[in-house]
């Protein structure tokens, strides 16, 4: 059976302790898109980490994980992750690596910098991980896919001297920085080789006798539905599609193979980088959720940047479960919320003076204005909780009125940062 876990806010939801306690009943975890622009900390036995490329069933000696030929893959970046969590003790993880991958090279991370360092003040909020150039030059066929590292040194050379003749031009004549050398590249593709050769499969085939055996696979998404090219608040978004259905391109199985989706949504809103973000809450009470908020406050797993904070925003939710196709949502970090009397909820947007309920396009997005509803905080501390009819009356009152506003059956309520702070619901 094939389950996938995806976010439905902008990408920080809690996916990573998610993923950590679904992978336990996991034979496969796949990552199948995105790169190590963003990352999930997960809380278990062995420490605290945050994941950027490894999926999150790594830490279980039963699983394998696999990066699917849909992610951006920074090889070094890979590896120096294996190692760090190696060196806390992690037994060290099986992992694959499709051949139909396509490899994130320096200089993508060099032309992100120098884009972001361009537009300035009209930047898009780049992590600088290389992802845009990545993928721009996936679809525009001057990428490097991983299983041409083992084709014939002439061939790849060819297409090396090629590449650098494309980007030669833009970084002598619109960045004015030092030009790529062929030489050094074909040293850095042999090197890459070199790193990733025992880890090379044919995961589409993989994947397809492990659903003819019954196996378990888990599709780990990164970021949400609001990052997503297509669906999300565009231009503010990422480079690879954020949604489940992605799932089964970037994994190389057929679509209808997905039989569950998991969304999951943060009982407050937050996010990294530019975008509306129309019930986002600013000055003290801003700094006070965030400081509460997380595991050790809410700032970027990858680039340490404070997250904006905002309440719970239901419009935006229910559209990101909507288009995720979620059939079960997982609420995270419900236990911050304890320290308040009251908390507002948004549960429609006006716009030119119309409320309306439905997610509206970036143009729009930019005039809409929140309308809340106050319901009763619970006013102590929920961690430690392990059945659902022990949690306040008015803890489980937000949690109803949240599934009411969603549409989607909220199953599990993450109560703590651990990995065992967490409430199941039939």
């Amino acid at each position: 059976m094939v389950r996938a876990i995806v976010g439905a806010n902008w990408g920080d939801e809690g996916k990573g302790k998610i993923t950590d306690m679904l992978a336990k009943e996991s034979d496969i975890i796949v990552r199948f898109q995105g790169g190590s622009n963003a990352g999930h900390t997960i809380v278990n036995n062995y420490g605290k980490f945050a994941l950027h490329l490894l999926p999150s069933g790594v830490f279980y000696s039963h699983t394998t994980s696999i990066i699917g030929n849909g992610v951006a893959l920074n090889i070094p970046y890979l590896f120096k992750e294996i190692q760090s969590i190696v060196e806390k003790g992690v037994p060290t993880p099986k992992v694959l690596v499709s051949d139909r991958a396509q490899i994130l090279m320096p200089y993508h991370i060099l032309f992100d910098t120098y884009e972001e360092a361009r537009l300035a003040g009209k930047s898009f909020g780049s992590t600088k991980s290389g992802i845009a150039p990545f993928y721009s030059d996936k679809y525009a066929k001057i990428g490097f896919q991983v299983s041409e590292l083992f084709d014939d040194e002439e061939s790849l050379r060819e297409k090396v001297v090629r590449v650098c003749e494309t980007k030669n031009v833009l970084l002598e004549h619109l960045y004015h920085k030092p030009l790529l050398d062929p030489d050094e590249l074909m040293k850095t593709l042999s090197e890459y080789r070199d790193m990733v050769a025992p880890y090379v499969c044919d995961v589409s085939r993989y994947l397809h006798d492990a659903i003819k055996e019954g196996k378990n696979i888990l599709l780990e998404g990164q970021l949400g539905s609001l990052k997503d090219p297509d669906h999300g608040i565009y231009p503010m978004v990422t480079s690879s599609s954020t949604l489940a259905a992605y799932g089964a391109i970037g994994a190389g199985i057929p679509p209808y193979e997905i039989k569950n989706i998991t969304a999951v949504v943060k009982a407050y809103s937050s996010s990294v980088g530019a975008g509306d973000f129309v019930s986002e809450i600013f000055g003290e009470e801003a700094d006070e959720l965030r400081k509460r908020g997380g595991d050790g406050g809410e700032y970027g797993a990858t680039t340490g940047r404070p997250r904006r904070m905002g309440w719970f925003d239901a419009v935006a939710t229910r559209y990101g479960c909507r288009i995720q196709g979620a059939t079960e949502a997982a609420l995270t970090v419900l236990d911050v919320l304890g320290y308040l009397d009251q908390i507002p909820v948004c549960i429609g947007y006006e716009i030119d003076g119309t409320v309306t309920k439905d997610f509206p396009t970036t143009v729009q997005l930019k005039k809409a204005k929140p309308v809340y509803t106050i319901l009763p905080g619970w006013k102590c501390d929920i961690r430690g909780i392990r059945n659902y009819s022990e949690l306040p009356e008015n803890c489980r009152r937000y949690i109803e009125f949240i599934e009411r506003e969603l549409g989607v059956p909220v199953k599990m309520v993450s109560n703590g940062p651990g990995r065992d702070d967490i409430i199941l619901r039939s």
